[in-house]
Formats: C-alpha cells, structure tokens, sequence
C-alpha cells in the first residue's frame, strides 16, 4: 500500500533505527512507542471498525478475549487503556510488537488491516467489559452435530470417559476451517463445582490467588504456586480442619512471569530451589521447609524470550544435569529462522548453566515435564501447532527419548507434512517418534504429575494425571478438565486416556475454569491450580 502516512511509517522506523533510544526516552507510556508514533493517521478508513472486528476476532481474541477481557496471563483491554493512547500508538505497537511482555509482531497483515483493528479498538463499546454470568443450565446450546469419534468437545466430556486416538485417525490437513474461538471468562455460577468420578470429593482448597499456573511439591510437602502475572512464587503449607492451608507465604516476588519450579539436589534435602521465567533461569538457596529464600537470587542461564512463554525446568535424578523445556517463536514457522535458536526443544546444562545442549527437539510447546518415581524415564506434555483445521494437530504426553526428534515444524505425528513446508528437511520424515498418547487436538495440556500416593485406589497408583487448559483453535470448545493416563502399573502407556476432572466450561462460549497445573499431595490428594477463577481444587478419595 503506498501512501503518505506509508511513506511517512517508513520514515519514522528509519530514524528510530537511528535515534531509537532517545526517541523512546521521549515517551514510554505506551510499550516505549516513540513520541512521533502519535501523529501516524491513515489515509483512509471510513469503513475500519466494520472491517476490523473480523480481523480482531481471528487475529487478538484468542489471546486477548472475544470482549478484550484478556485471558490467564494477557491483559484485558480496557476502554480506559485503549482511549489513552493515540491511534497512532495503538498502530505503532500493533506494528512492532513487544518480545519481553508477549506481544507479537503484526507487520505480516497490511497496512490497511492493522488501521482497521485500530478503528475498532478504538471505536468498541463492549471491549474491556466483563461479560455477565449466563443463566446455569444443564442443556447445552445447539452448537452443531457431535464430533466424529474419536475426536470429542465439551458436551461429551465426563469422568470415565475413555478416549483413544491413533494416527489413522487423523483428517487431512483444512478438513474443517481454522476457527478462532477464545473463551469468555465468567464468574463460576453458583451452582457449579469440578465433577470427579464417584467415590472422589471435590473442594477448594485455596483461593484469591493471581494466575496461578505451576506447582511443585517441596520435599516436606509445601506446594511452591508460580503465580505467573504476578511474577511471584507463593508457599501453600499443610491442611487445616477446614480443608484450607495452615499458612500461605510469599516465597520470592519481582519474577518475570515465573512458570516452572524444582528443587536441587533431587532427594529429601534440597539446597536450591531453581525457577525458570520467561527470560532466564535462576536459583534461590534454600533448606528444606524454608519460607523465604536464604539470600539473593542467583542468575544461572538466560532463555530466548517472547514466543511461547512457559518454560519448565527438571533436574535428573542423578542431579547430575537441569532439563528446560523452551517453547517455539511461532506456530510453524520454519525452524531454520534464528529466532528459533534453542526453541521447540528440551535443553541440558550442568547446574551451574554451563555445557548448553539439546536433549530432545521439534517440540512445538513442551510445557511441562515430570519423571516417572518407579521407572526414571522423563515425560512431557506438549501444545501442538494451530491452523489446520479443527482436529489437526493432536496435543500429546509422551515419554521423552534423549536426542529424540518430535517433527515440528516441518513434520507432525509420523511422516505428515506441514502444509506451507513442502520440500524441507526430508531426510527427518522418518526420525519423526510418534508420541504415546494422542489428546483432542488444541486441548492446551500444560501440567502432568505422577499419582505418587496411596489415598487414591490402587489402580490410579504410578498413572499420569494432566491439566488441560482448554482449546481457543477449535470451533467447538475441547479441554478445560482434568485427565488421566493410566500406566498400567507397568511405567508404558497404551494411548487411552480417562476423563477426571470435568466441569468448568458452560457453553461454547463462556467458561469459568482452566485447570492449569497439577500436584500431588504427601496425603495422596491431588491438587488443581485453575488460572482463570484464581483457584486450587483439592481432590481426595471418600470410597463409594
């Protein structure tokens, strides 16, 4: 598109290529835009808002919100934010983006398509506000025909039921459209509660907490909570007679967006606590049933940052080496762009950060990791890749084989393609390890424990059980519960797994629930941290 306010943008990067720093000396208000970034207009826009609710709608919603409420760690976009600032600035940032506070770069859609979304942000009445709480209901809204088995959504899930997805299940690549459908984060109504399966009891453990994302159970018991907005590691201690915590603690604050927690040496008697952010891996020194950190914090190695935000840290049982999961820069973009450096990967260092190397790799999201206590073999739960259609590309837990390739981006499950590829790295088609469990495609699994205790019946003992944070790239909303994938009491998987923990969507439009991060407790109970009602569900086992 040439014009003058085109041209007039071309100069302005230019002299911020130049005078970058002073420019944005002069006005950091809104994410460091530079002061000449206020009078950027555009040449022509009569039609703008009309235009840009679509391209909202396909391109911000599913991060920040159907209404700009925003969604676990993304800020909602208030009228009174929006109206501070100029179109010019809105254009600016939508433009350029910012790496460290998780906002990409829109400069792949025209110029005329980023005004647009200006004049609707700008323009929007109902954005930023909260939606109200629709009337409870046990039916559900016609949202269109069930899904083709094996593939499931909300309506069908319930605790105990059994799914199982193999690769002659997948459908071509745009079988169905690629749908944008974020969730509108309600208040939880008054009459729901999770649903577990019968002889388990529900209750709430703790609440008024700040997106809590991650937990780690501390050798003495102690859950260590990442709540991720807030940038700080709180300490939930014991159970009182009440079912709450005997003592809530703030272990360390002024984190940038901790996610994943562990303790070193691996054992009873810890001297560190490691904490991985989006930006870095730090350490704290700490004993055993510490409250607060013993001194400063310790820098141990920085991560890429922007793209996929969760990271999670593993120390091998041997303590000889940190695992750290990194997620990738893009959906699926070729890898072969530097900004995928260390990206889509399990990384590997001495504890001290030294000895950088790559464990595992073509992991589009591994967000969190746990070795299995009996058999030592390390597990990962991974977000695959969006934009193929409804029930492409399968989320997926598996266990991790060292130097072992999982496909992305140029490949997914076996030897299938990535549409926009074609012709990249084949020689790794057949290096591609098909996972070993197979869940709804865009559930957004992003935490698994080991059931290591022994409250729960015995044929839960050793299964695997995963916090599915809820799909956004799928027309018909799966995810938001609680699964399980049972081992057999044997350490391997045979694809299936069970729903556990279910309840938190009401319709296909507004949740209040994401079940976030998973832990069991040294009482056997498990724990739930749910982000978006800013939750921990506890669940124990009652008999029958």
């Amino acid at each position: 598109m040439k014009s003058t306010n085109g041209t007039r943008y071309v100069i302005l990067v230019f002299y911020s290529l130049v005078c970058g720093l002073m420019l944005q000396a002069q006005n950091t208000s809104f994410h460091g835009a530079p002061s000449a970034a206020k009078d950027l207009t555009p040449s022509s826009l009569a039609d703008g808002a009309e235009k840009g609710k679509p391209l909202y709608e396909r391109y911000c919603a599913s991060c920040h919100g159907a209404a700009g409420q925003g969604s676990g760690n993304v800020p909602s976009l208030s009228k009174a934010t929006i109206k501070s600032v100029s179109p010019g600035e809105l254009f600016w940032f939508i433009s350029k983006g910012d790496p460290k506070d998780g906002m990409p770069s829109w400069e792949q859609l025209s110029e005329t398509q980023r005004w647009q979304i200006v004049s609707y942000l700008k323009t929007s009445e109902p954005l930023g506000a909260a939606a109200p709480a629709p009337v409870d209901t046990e039916t559900f809204p016609e949202v269109g025909p069930a899904p083709k088995l094996p593939f499931t959504d909300y309506r069908f899930e319930k605790p105990g039921q059994i799914h199982k997805i193999t690769l002659k299940d997948l459908p071509a690549p745009f079988d169905t459209p690629s749908a944008s459908n974020g969730p509108t984060i309600v208040p939880r109504p008054q009459s729901a509660w999770p649903k577990a399966p019968a002889g388990f009891e529900v209750t709430l453990y703790a609440s008024g907490l700040d997106n809590p994302r991650r937990m780690r159970r501390a050798p003495n018991g102690d859950l260590f909570v990442a709540e991720v907005s807030a940038g700080r590691i709180r300490i939930l201690r014991g159970i009182d007679n009440a079912g709450h915590p005997k003592r809530i603690t703030v272990f360390a604050g002024g984190l940038d967006k901790p996610f994943g927690i562990n303790f070193y040496p691996p054992g009873p008697d810890p001297r560190w606590v490691y904490v991985d952010t989006t930006t870095a891996v730090i350490r704290f020194p700490y004993r055993n049933g510490d409250l607060q950190p013993r001194g400063s914090s310790e820098h141990i190695l920085d991560l890429p940052e922007a793209g996929h935000e969760s990271r999670d840290i593993q120390v091998e049982p041997d303590g000889h080496k940190i695992l750290i999961s990194v997620g990738s820069f893009s959906n699926a973009d070729d890898a072969d762009n530097p900004l995928e450096k260390n990206r889509a990967n399990i990384l590997e260092v001495n504890p001290d950060g030294s000895d950088l190397q790559v464990y595992a790799y073509g992991i589009r999201n591994p967000s969190f990791m746990a070795f299995d206590p009996k058999t030592k073999n390390l597990w990962m739960t991974v977000n695959e890749r969006d934009g193929l259609g409804d029930d492409l590309v399968p989320d997926y837990i598996t266990h991790v084989q060292r130097g072992g390739f999982y496909g992305w981006p140029w490949w997914y499950m076996g030897g299938h393609q990535q549409p926009g590829l074609e012709g990249k790295h084949p020689e790794l088609r057949d290096k591609v390890i098909t996972p070993d469990v197979l869940l709804q495609p865009h559930n957004a699994s992003v935490g698994i424990a080991f059931y290591d205790g022994k409250q729960f019946p015995a044929e839960f003992w050793g299964d695997i059980f995963a916090a599915e944070h809820g799909s956004w790239n799928r027309s018909v909303r799966t995810g938001y519960e609680v699964i399980r994938i049972p081992l057999h009491q044997s350490g391997e998987a045979t694809g299936e797994y069970e729903d556990f923990l279910t309840g938190f969507v009401i319709d296909n439009e507004h949740v209040w629930g994401r079940p976030a991060g998973i832990a069991v407790g040294l009482d056997g109970s498990l724990f739930v941290a749910d982000d978006t009602s800013n939750t921990i569900w506890r669940v124990k086992y009652v008999g029958h």
